[in-house]
């Protein structure tokens, strides 16, 4: 069992490093990367030129811990985070899966982001 869970993850790193080779956030258009783990949701919009995190929204915080780590969770999640980017005035991001395939989490993630006005 063991053996296959870190085959997962070699492979998710594997894609990631992939991922990674050709998008970079800039300051005019940000990278929004997604996490995802057992226990939490967590979306962070990066600036790779400085390597700031410039917005943050994660299941971890104190506000949001009542949002639960399914897909209706974590398209609420996107939403609130498309709020905080138009607070910020970022409206276009480039979407970094982090070698997790496009599908649940990560498909309902960009949907509520796309859904609060963000677009990638």
């Amino acid at each position: 069992m063991l053996q296959k869970m870190v085959e997962k993850d070699r492979k998710r790193l594997k894609r990631k490093t992939h991922i990674r080779k050709t998008i970079s956030g800039t300051p005019e258009r940000p990278r929004m990367s997604v996490t995802r783990s057992n226990r939490a949701l967590s979306i962070q919009i990066i600036d790779d030129t400085k390597g700031y995190t410039l917005v943050s929204a994660s299941t971890l915080e104190k506000e949001l811990k009542t949002i639960k780590r399914n897909v209706e969770g974590a398209g609420r999640l996107g939403e609130l985070l498309g709020k905080r980017l138009l607070e910020n005035n970022i409206t276009t991001v480039v979407f970094d899966r982090n070698g997790y395939l496009y599908h649940g989490l990560v498909k309902a993630m960009a949907d509520g982001a796309r859904k609060a006005g963000i677009r990638f």
